[in-house]
């Protein structure tokens, strides 16, 4: 397991129990790793949907999901918040065992 597997279990269980992350998301759970790294706390949702939109082209390229955040309705967007919350949570975390 690498460090980044280590952050994408982490940012897994900062998920609440009602998120429902795709089945073998474990590519796209590693990118979320890098957001972890590169932004922490200062991740948005905007930044969640850019990192899905990256891993969904290789699964599927002709999802309707598949445009800039900006042009999402809000129920779409509203997807992309609890993985915001999860990656923001374990980013306060893994500066916590840093302190």
């Amino acid at each position: 397991m690498t460090y980044l597997d280590q952050l994408a279990e982490l940012i897994r269980s900062c998920l609440p129990a009602e998120a429902e992350p795709p089945e073998d998301s474990d590519d796209l759970f590693r990118i979320y790793a890098v957001l972890l790294r590169a932004k922490g706390e200062q991740v948005t949702e905007e930044d969640v949907h850019d990192a899905w939109s990256a891993w969904i082209q290789s699964v599927n390229s002709r999802h309707q999901a598949l445009v800039p955040f900006q042009d999402l309705d809000a129920q779409t967007r509203a997807f992309d918040a609890p993985y915001a919350r999860a990656i923001r949570t374990a980013a306060r975390y893994t500066q916590e065992r840093v302190s």
